[in-house]
């Protein structure tokens, strides 16, 4: 269905079609006058509003965010829900949305049988890829098995091997894809048969309560478990072929390895990453403090191909193609030569998004640059609310799991933005006579100078909160960033990245590698200079997904909606802001393997008291935390005494928390302490408040927030949770929510432990 097109009213005015109410109703900006009085008019007016939002063809876009907000309600979900009864119920009520059509509830009943829809999917991906995931380490585990992905680090290398042969001393376990880091430069390559030991490692849950879920991630790629190589790594003859599947990998890997080592010969250090990520996906060996200086300024998304990627080579192709063919005489005058650009578009975006690895946020990016095409083939708009839902929903039904991504949220609510913008800004922005200033000033280019500037303003607006609740970061500067930088990237960098591609089987590509290299070279210099600026580094403390979800529907409701009903949207967004950044931060963290604790002491800092050596979640605390200090810093340690059996630190209100490592250190800990935390067995008679190893196995990394006397208790299992990437720990019922001081007798701190709490020990 064609997107509605501007018509004369029957008033003589003008409208859109199925959008705006015509005739005696209300205005966009106006009250109707259905009564006397102030009331009557203003529910006049909301009803005149709300008709001409669910006039013709105006709820198609919300059919996807009924979808998407099923498969929210599938991953919030205890257990995993019943296949059958979720798909029954799905076509249920799609068939009596059909029955409905010609009544008032159609529109209510169609998005409640998308809800449903979207649940019963999620539900069927996660049945259909259902696979083993690891519960517990092994070590010394014997592999064999095909390498099916390879990926480049900074300091080491990481792949995917499907196995085809497994064990291990201890367990039957059969995992089929397990990810292994190995030391820079002995990844085997892509297609090969290896037989090597492994370390293997349960999939990474979240580091504290909230935080993301790699293991949600890692279940959805198919892989059970991750690990580290141990010992040299064998090349073997393979029992069997490894299938089509396993060939084209190693042909589109030895292809990006190709084009990988044609830019080598050229260009190097962060130059050539940045250049092989533009157009192969690979983008781990940037160094860090690029990589840093990239995403404080704003311009990380250009390091992941996204939308705006795709659409550059799509649109660099497009018209290129249309020039060439405009310049043959009777081509452009009697054939459809668009349309053949579109195609020759087409085309060269699947081929883009072959060679980037075809990742979920890559085919994000190409079904709605396939949509778009595919409008200009067909003669419809291309820019539209439809063509954004229409891509989205192929997108959440192909990969439902892409919805609790940030790359998935955060590039459909910047296209929203600028669908926005396209469809209602520029129209308002530019309405006027060609006399007036604005019409002079778009002469001199002011209107393309607008245009950019309102949309990276709008772009980065829409990703803030997403970014802000993924990363705990925003990036003020990132509008000055982008001004200074993509302008190069889409008519330097990426351009002459394309013209490299199809120069190197000739040998002429080497000049078009350097052009490239001055455009990243310009790109890295602005983001070095943007991420130095005072106040660059935006920090944001953790908020839970009740605002995100606040904030969602404030971004969806003032894209959507076009009567003035939209800015509740901006009241609703609002008051997301408020709630996010009043949300108390915690005063205790617990790893869930009980070797870290982190306690916020009377600085309102945190305090870390550390057995472990995690780096990456020491980092995920602090910068949940809006804390800037490195993992190195001695104020992270003050406070905090240690001896070979444990170490204590005081809360801000003097009481004391104790990390246990030995046994024989409960015995001090239960009568000092006001909480104490270790991996072990607790005493039952211990006076103190206990975050013990039973505690730690069924609920994960917990956060406490001081409650009177006690604790309030969040954690990553908040209930007896049973999903596939994270499997229940038996345990008897559900655990309190809260810690309370014991009323039993503390032990005298002169008691010495049992035997069988020495037996135990050893």
């Amino acid at each position: 269905m064609a997107e509605p097109g501007r018509q004369r009213a029957p008033q003589g005015g003008t409208s859109i079609a199925g959008t705006w109410p015509t005739g005696r109703t209300a205005s966009a900006g106006g009250f109707a006058p259905t009564g006397f009085g102030l009331w009557p008019a203003i529910v006049g007016t909301l009803r005149e509003w709300a008709r001409a939002e669910a006039g013709a063809g105006r709820l198609l876009p919300w059919v996807p965010v009924a979808f998407g907000s099923g498969i929210a309600l599938y991953f919030a979900a205890d257990h995993e829900p019943v296949l059958w009864v979720a798909a029954v119920a799905a076509i249920a009520l799609v068939l009596g949305a059909a029955l409905l059509r010609r009544t008032r509830l159609f529109a209510a009943v169609i998005m409640i049988a998308a809800v449903a829809a979207g649940f019963a999917t999620a539900t069927w991906k996660t049945a259909r890829i259902a696979h083993t995931v690891l519960a517990k380490p092994l070590y010394a585990v014997t592999l064999s098995g095909f390498v099916e992905t390879r990926d480049i680090r900074e300091r080491t290398d990481r792949f995917v091997l499907r196995v085809t042969a497994m064990e291990a001393p201890r367990g039957d376990v059969r995992l089929e894809r397990v990810r292994l880091s190995v030391r820079k430069g002995t990844a085997p390559d892509v297609g090969s048969f290896v037989q090597l030991k492994a370390r293997l490692l349960p999939p990474l849950s979240p580091v504290r309560p909230g935080s993301y879920d790699f293991s949600r991630d890692m279940f959805f790629q198919g892989i059970g478990a991750s690990g580290f190589v141990m010992g040299a790594i064998t090349t073997a003859a393979p029992p069997d072929g490894g299938g089509l599947r396993l060939r084209y990998a190693a042909f589109m890997q030895g292809l990006r390895d190709a084009i990988d080592a044609r830019i080598r010969a050229t260009l190097e250090g962060d130059n050539r990453a940045i250049a092989t990520a533009l157009l192969t996906g690979r983008r781990d060996a940037i160094t860090t403090p690029v990589n840093d200086a990239m995403f404080i300024s704003g311009l990380g998304h250009v390091l992941s191909i996204s939308g705006y990627h795709m659409a550059v080579v799509a649109g660099v192709v497009f018209f290129a193609v249309r020039a060439l063919l405009a310049l043959i005489p009777g081509l452009a005058a009697g054939f459809a030569i668009k349309k053949w650009s579109a195609a020759a578009a087409l085309v060269a975006a699947a081929f883009y998004l072959l060679l980037s690895g075809a990742e979920v946020a890559t085919q994000r990016s190409f079904f709605m640059t396939a949509v778009v095409l595919i409008a200009v083939m067909v003669d419809r708009r291309a820019i539209t609310f439809r063509t954004l839902a229409v891509a989205a929903m192929i997108v959440l039904a192909v990969a439902p799991e892409s919805l609790v991504h940030p790359s998935f949220q955060m590039s459909f609510a910047a296209t929203l933005g600028l669908v926005a913008l396209v469809q209602i800004g520029m129209p308002n922005l530019f309405a006027s006579p060609d006399h007036s200033a604005t019409a002079r000033i778009a002469l001199w280019g002011g209107r393309e100078i607008a245009m950019l500037f309102l949309a990276s303003l709008i772009a980065g607006l829409a990703t803030t909160p997403y970014a802000a609740f993924h990363f705990h970061r925003v990036t003020p500067y990132g509008v000055l960033a982008n001004l200074g930088a993509m302008p190069v990237v889409s008519a330097l960098v990426m351009p002459a990245g394309l013209l490299g591609l199809l120069a190197a089987p000739f040998g002429l590509d080497a000049v078009f590698w350097w052009v490239m290299g001055i455009g990243i070279d310009w790109m890295v210099a602005v983001s070095r200079w943007v991420a130095a600026l005072p106040g660059a580094v935006g920090r944001i403390a953790a908020f839970g997904t009740a605002p995100l979800a606040a904030a969602s529907v404030g971004i969806v409701v003032m894209g959507l909606l076009r009567t003035p009903l939209r800015w509740s949207g901006a009241l609703l967004l609002a008051g997301a802001i408020v709630w996010g950044l009043s949300v108390r931060q915690p005063d205790i963290l617990i790893a869930g393997d009980g070797e870290s604790v982190a306690v916020r002491g009377s600085d309102a800092r945190l305090h870390l008291i550390r057995a472990g050596k995690d780096s990456f979640q020491l980092r995920e605390w602090l910068a949940a935390d809006a804390d800037p200090r490195g993992g190195r810093d001695a104020s992270l340690g003050s406070g905090v005494s240690c001896d070979e059996a444990g170490c204590v630190t005081p809360l801000a209100d003097g009481r004391l928390v104790a990390l246990a490592l030995r046994i024989d250190a409960l015995v001090d800990d239960c009568g000092r302490a006001a909480l104490v935390v270790t991996a072990r067995p607790a005493p039952p008679d211990c006076a103190a408040m206990v975050v013990d190893r039973e505690r730690l196995a069924r609920q994960g990394a917990l956060a406490l927030t001081r409650r009177g006397d006690g604790f309030a208790v969040q954690a990553v299992k908040a209930r007896v949770t049973d999903r596939p990437w994270s499997p229940a720990t038996v345990g008897e019922g559900d655990l309190d929510a809260s810690l309370a001081p014991r009323t039993t007798a503390p032990r005298k701190p002169d008691a010495t432990p049992s035997e069988a709490d020495l037996q135990a020990e050893d």
